[in-house]
């Protein structure tokens, strides 16, 4: 049935996992950057590269979700570890939109 269906969704990709507090789309970010190469020690990438591979390779929905994904992961106010070190405008928590991915670096 329909709730059946419902509560599967929202048990699997709208709750966050107990285990670690990700969400599957988090997950798929992180693991494609690290398949990608992108690692703590190198230097920065522009984040179009990073939705890009995630999108080619593990989430095919669409780039907007990611670059939203990727963004709060590189915010220090959203999470209590930053998990992507990123570079340049990546909003500020008065509500300030982050730049577009072509201008920001992760």
């Amino acid at each position: 049935s329909y709730i059946d269906y419902a509560m599967s969704v929202i048990v699997g990709r709208a709750l966050p996992e107990v285990r670690d507090g990700l969400k599957p789309v988090h997950r798929r970010v992180l693991y494609a950057m690290f398949d990608s190469g992108f690692r703590p020690d190198r230097s920065h990438a522009k984040s179009a590269r990073s939705v890009a591979e995630t999108m080619g390779n593990y989430h095919p929905h669409g780039d907007a979700s990611i670059y939203d994904t990727l963004v709060r992961m590189a915010q220090p106010w959203s999470l209590r570890y930053p998990l992507v070190d990123g570079q340049g405008n990546f909003g500020s928590p008065g509500n300030d939109p982050p730049a577009a991915m072509r201008y920001t670096e992760a």
